[in-house]
């Protein structure tokens, strides 16, 4: 079997994701016990306890979500469609917990004002960063204000210095990963995720581009998120893991005897109400409760994770690079059966 270093995934022939790789350990492991390691790391100058960010999608992120991450050491993007962004300015005791809103190119002035004078992240939420338009925008609010900038999204790193140069802080990366999001099938444009993450990694290395890299898209489990901090990712962005928790804008619905929470993408006809350039779809996510039961089970997996490896931080686990590439017997073969 061939041990497959980082560089060697970025040169295969085929396009990978998550379900084509794993992580494989080549050296005794020094940990005694999970509870050991350090999952902290530092994203845009804040310090998670975990590196995870919650998608910016109406039914992820609004207000309760954004405080109740922040609470657990993670970091959630306020939704652009969220009717209560006033609110967040308006009132003192809302905007406390809150480090991160998104915006479209045709926000207000007004608003991203009162975002930067609240020192948030701003977040410029779009399909597509290599738009000369989402540049522009980027590049203004770098000039008026001290304020981070995360642009998305990219599926290569062959714009990432335009991205840099306009000012963006943080880039999303991954486009038409997501479960919900039909534009891989719509347009054609897309790659696995593994692959997207590699490039521009790899881009920004051999270029000495300072910018922060966020895998978004594709997450299914604790160790697709280990394998994306292992590919280059400095955080990784949740839509489908946190969709359903009781902390999701949205009402509990109960059907069948079961309950249910909407989970959409953000181009889906639900969000849009106009039935033009739908690149999303529309679903229900079983209920799951509290968001720190699935924070917390997120960071078990990834602390299991690192304790095989012999890696007691983040920067260990950035460093690892002995991979396997999975046929698909083989990734069958590892799913639990009844």
């Amino acid at each position: 079997m061939k041990i497959y270093s980082k560089n060697d995934l970025n040169n295969y022939f085929l396009s990978l994701t998550y379900d084509d790789i794993s992580l494989i350990p080549t050296q005794i492991s020094n940990v005694k016990t999970r509870a050991s390691i350090n999952t902290k790391s530092r994203f845009l100058d804040l310090e998670l306890s975990l590196p995870i960010i919650s998608s910016p999608m109406d039914t992820v992120t609004g207000i309760e979500m954004a405080k109740e991450l922040s609470n657990l050491g993670c970091l959630g993007i306020v939704n652009r469609f969220d009717s209560s962004l006033n609110e967040i300015f308006n009132n003192n005791n809302v905007i406390n917990g809150i480090k991160a809103v998104s915006i479209n190119l045709n926000a207000d002035d007004r608003l991203i004002e009162k975002i930067a004078e609240n020192n948030l992240i701003i977040c410029i939420d779009t399909a597509n960063a290599s738009n000369a338009f989402v540049l522009k925008k980027c590049e203004e609010i770098k000039k008026k204000y001290n304020v981070k900038v995360i642009v998305g999204n990219i599926a290569s790193g062959s714009t990432l210095k335009d991205i840099s140069n306009a000012g963006a802080d943080a880039v999303r990366i991954g486009i038409g990963g997501g479960s919900v999001c039909t534009t891989s099938i719509q347009t054609g444009i897309g790659i696995g995720q593994i692959s997207s993450i590699l490039d521009v990694y790899f881009t920004r290395e051999e270029q000495k581009i300072k910018i922060e890299l966020i895998a978004d898209g594709g997450i299914k489990s604790p160790g697709d998120i280990t394998k994306a901090l292992a590919c280059g990712a400095d955080a990784v962005m949740l839509g489908r893991m946190l969709a359903g928790t009781k902390e999701t804008p949205g009402e509990i619905i109960k059907y069948n005897d079961q309950l249910w929470k909407k989970y959409r993408g953000s181009a889906s006809f639900g969000v849009k109400m106009k039935n033009e350039f739908i690149e999303g779809e529309e679903t229900l996510i079983p209920y799951k409760g509290s968001v720190r039961n699935v924070i917390n089970a997120i960071s078990d997996g990834l602390r299991s994770a690192m304790s095989y490896l012999n890696c007691n931080s983040i920067d260990e686990l950035k460093k690892i690079d002995s991979f396997a590439v999975l046929s698909t017997s083989s990734y069958i073969e590892r799913l639990p059966r009844k």
